[in-house]
């Protein structure tokens, strides 16, 4: 087993009304990962996932955020790490 970590990521581009949201959680989910996906105040036109378990698996999920499903054209992702804290018990989409 990895380490474990705490990943926060913004993506913004064409992300919102996509289905971008449901991919997220699908790939955290087949990862084993916890945290939540939801949708930045529209203006923004971002998305913000947090996210936690093994680094390795956080890395790919990072990965998989730069492309998005289809229809979503993301322009740019923003990482953000820090330490583990066991806050999340499953993986949820979010308002």
């Amino acid at each position: 087993m990895s380490e474990l970590a705490h990943m926060s990521a913004t993506v913004t581009g064409h992300v919102q009304g996509v289905f971008y949201r449901a991919f997220a959680s699908r790939v955290a989910k087949s990862l084993g990962l916890r945290g939540y996906v939801q949708n930045l105040p529209v203006q923004m036109h971002s998305v913000r996932v947090v996210a936690e378990g093994e680094k390795d698996k956080l890395e790919e999920l990072a990965r998989q955020l730069e492309g998005g499903p289809p229809e979503a054209l993301v322009e740019n992702i923003e990482v953000e790490w820090s330490e583990f804290t066991g806050e999340h018990v499953n993986f949820e989409i979010r308002q």
